[in-house]
C-alpha cells in the first residue's frame, strides 16, 4: 500500500539541505555584519571581516590541493586563527584536526602520521616544537606558520599571506551528506597511544544549538575562552556562541588577573572549563575578597563541585551550570537542569542537587544507567550502581582506523561511557566514580568521589585526588593524594585523615595521605593511573592496622 505522506514528497534543494555549524557564520554575517564577532587581543574582527577571512582560507587552501577528506591540523593557543580554522577547513571541504597544544613532539608526531595531516597550521609560540615533530617525518604536512618565519621544510606562505591571497567571495559549498566528517579529536591517551575521535556534520550542529540553549545563550552573550577550543572543539562552543551571534574572547592563558582584567573590561556573560580553572579562580578571587561586577555564567565539565567550591564560588558572582560528557560526545552530554523548588534549598541539600551530572541534552536520546553486570536499568532508587549509556544524535561516528574500539564503544546499540553513576527518583543521574576507580576494601565498595568530596571541604586542601591502595588485610584501602594551598604547612597526613573521619564513615576515610602537586593529563584532569601506580610501587602504609 502507497503511503500517502511519501508519495509525490521527496527530498528537495527547496526543503533538505545537510545540517553543518559552518552555517552559522555566514547567517550571523548576514544578521550582524558589524557587530564584534572576535576580540583576541589588539585584533577585533566584526562577523563581516570573520565570514570574508574564512572564505579567504577555505579559497586558499583549496588552491593548495586540500579537499574533501583531506586533514588540516592546527596547533594554536584560544586565538581567533584557531576559531577562523572551525570555518575555512570544512569550508574547503576538509577535516579539522585541532592539537593539543600541553602534548610533546612524539604524541604530536603520531597524531598527524595517525590522522594523514596534509596541511599544519601553527603559531610561533610552537615554532621550535614544529621543527622537532616533522623532522623525521616520512610525508610531512605543509606547513602554514602565523607570525613566525617557517624554519622546516616544506613551508609554504604564513596564515596571513594566505588569507590575503584567497578569494572573500569564495563559494563555499555545504555536505551533500551531514554524516561527513567534520573534526577529528583524540583522546588523552594516558594508557596507550591516544584514539581518534571523529564527529560528523550533524552532531556539531545539533550539539551547538543544543549547548547555546542549555546555556541560555543570545546576542548579547560575551563568551570567555577559558576553555581550550582544542578540546573537543571548545566543546562545541566554537559554533554555538557564533550561532547566536555572540562574542567570542580569546584567552590563550588562563590566569586569574587576566580572566578578571576580561570581565571587567568586555562585560563578560559566560565561560566554560574543568574543575581545575574554576577551583583556581575561586581560591584566588575568594583570597582577594574579588566581586564579579556582574553575574558570570560558569558551564563546569568534569568532577562534581564540592558543596564549599559552590557556595564560594556563588559569593563570587559564579553561576555553576554543572555538565558532563566525553571527547566521544562531542563535550556535554547531560547537564543539570535547574528546578524551581531547588531555591528554597539550604547551601548543602543545594549543593547536593547541582552536582549531579542530570538529564541528556537536547540531542541526546536516551540516558540510561545499566547494571554492572548486564543491560538492564538499575532502579532509580540513588543507590544501585551502574553504568552510564548514551543513545542520541551527538555520539561520534567512531574511533578512526580502530574498528575493535569502535564496536565496543557502541556494544548492543549504546555508547557505553565506563562511568559508573546511580539513577535518582527524579530522572537524575550521579556519578560516583569511574569504573576502574571504584575502590574495593574488605569486600565494601567506597567511591573515591564521596572521599574526595569531603577533602575538598577541609579549608586548606586546594586540589585532592584518592585512588586504591594495596592492604594486606583489606584488600583496598583509600590513599588521597592532596596538594594544599598556600599556607598550610602545618597541615599533617593525621589531621586530613581525622578531618574525613569526622565527615563520612570510618571506613571509608584514606589510610594514607601523600601531600604534592597532582599529575594531569594534558587536558588538565588528574592522571589517577599514576597515581595508581604510586601506591603499587610504595605499598600500604607502614602504620596501617586492620582495625577501622
Amino acid at each position: 500500500m502507497t503511503n500517502k505522506y511519501q508519495s509525490g514528497l521527496d527530498k528537495q534543494a527547496a526543503n533538505y539541505s545537510a545540517l553543518t555549524p559552518v552555517s552559522f557564520l555566514k547567517r550571523s554575517a548576514w544578521i550582524f555584519p558589524e557587530k564584534t564577532a572576535v576580540i583576541d587581543e589588539d585584533v577585533q574582527l566584526t562577523y563581516r571581516q570573520l565570514y570574508e577571512r574564512c572564505r579567504r582560507m577555505a579559497d586558499a587552501l583549496r588552491a593548495l590541493g586540500i579537499g574533501r577528506g583531506d586533514t588540516v591540523a592546527v596547533l594554536c593557543l584560544n586565538s581567533h586563527e584557531l576559531l577562523e580554522s572551525h570555518y575555512s577547513i570544512p569550508m574547503a571541504g576538509a577535516v579539522l584536526n585541532a592539537l593539543n597544544t600541553r602534548l610533546d613532539a612524539a604524541a604530536l608526531r603520531f597524531i598527524l602520521q595517525h590522522g594523514e595531516a596534509r596541511a599544519l597550521i601553527y603559531d610561533a609560540d610552537f615554532q621550535d616544537l614544529v621543527a622537532d615533530v616533522v623532522r623525521d617525518m616520512a610525508s610531512p604536512p605543509v606547513l602554514i606558520p602565523i607570525r613566525c618565519a617557517a624554519t622546516a621544510a616544506p613551508a609554504v606562505r604564513d596564515y596571513e599571506a594566505l588569507v590575503a591571497a584567497g578569494d572573500p567571495h569564495f563559494d563555499w559549498k555545504k555536505v551533500d551528506d551531514e554524516w561527513d566528517a567534520l573534526s577529528l579529536s583524540y583522546t588523552s591517551g594516558t594508557t596507550g597511544d591516544p584514539k581518534g575521535v571523529v564527529y560528523h556534520h550533524r552532531g556539531a550542529y545539533l550539539s551547538a544549538m543544543g549547548n547555546a540553549m542549555a546555556f541560555n545563550m543570545t546576542p548579547d552573550t560575551v563568551y570567555l575562552w577559558t576553555l581550550p577550543m582544542f578540546h573537543c572543539n571548545g566543546w562545541c562552543y566554537t559554533w554555538a556562541i557564533t550561532a547566536v551571534g555572540g562574542t567570542h574572547v580569546c584567552l590563550r592563558k588562563v590566569q586569574s588577573d587576566a580572566v578578571l582584567e576580561r570581565i571587567r573590561r568586555h562585560g563578560v556573560t559566560h565561560m566554560c572549563g574543568a574543575p581545575v580553572v574554576l577551583n583556581l579562580l575561586v581560591s584566588d578571587f575568594d583570597r582577594n575578597d574579588i566581586v564579579l561586577p556582574g553575574k558570570v555564567q560558569f558551564a563546569l565539565g568534569g568532577a562534581a563541585p564540592p558543596s564549599a567550591v559552590i557556595g564560594r564560588a556563588a559569593k563570587i558572582g559564579f553561576t555553576i551550570t554543572h555538565l558532563y560528557g566525553l571527547t566521544e560526545s562531542y563535550g556535554p552530554s547531560m547537564v543539570c537542569v535547574w528546578q524551581n523548588d531547588w531555591a528554597g534549598l539550604d547551601a548543602d541539600s543545594l549543593a547536593a542537587k547541582m552536582a549531579r551530572q542530570g538529564v541528556g541534552l537536547y540531542a541526546i536520546d536516551d540516558v540510561q544507567v545499566f547494571g554492572v553486570d548486564d543491560e538492564v536499568p538499575v532502579p532509580a532508587d540513588g543507590a544501585t550502581l551502574g553504568e552510564i549509556v548514551h543513545r542520541g544524535n551527538t555520539l561520534m561516528k567512531g574511533y578512526l582506523k580502530n574498528p575493535e574500539s569502535t564496536r565496543a564503544a557502541f556494544r548492543n546499540g549504546w555508547f557505553r561511557t565506563g562511568d559508573l553513576a546511580v539513577m535518582h527518583p527524579d530522572g537524575y543521574v550521579e556519578i560516583r566514580d569511574r569504573a576502574k576507580d571504584i575502590i574495593i576494601s574488605g569486600g565494601e565498595n567506597i567511591s573515591s568521589k564521596e572521599v574526595e568530596d569531603v577533602l575538598y571541604r577541609h579549608p586548606m586542601v586546594f586540589e585532592a585526588a584518592v585512588v586504591a591502595s594495596p592492604d594486606p588485610h583489606w584488600g583496598e584501602t583509600p590513599c588521597a593524594f592532596v596538594c594544599l594551598k598556600e599556607g598550610a604547612d602545618g597541615v599533617s597526613a593525621q589531621d586530613i585523615i581525622d578531618f574525613c573521619r569526622a565527615g563520612m564513615a570510618s571506613f571509608k576515610a584514606p589510610r594514607k595521605v601523600v601531600f604534592g602537586e597532582l599529575p594531569k593529563t594534558s587536558t588538565g584532569k588528574i592522571r589517577k593511573n599514576i597515581l595508581r601506580e604510586r601506591c603499587r610501587e610504595t605499598g600500604p602504609d607502614q602504620g596501617s592496622q586492620p582495625g577501622r
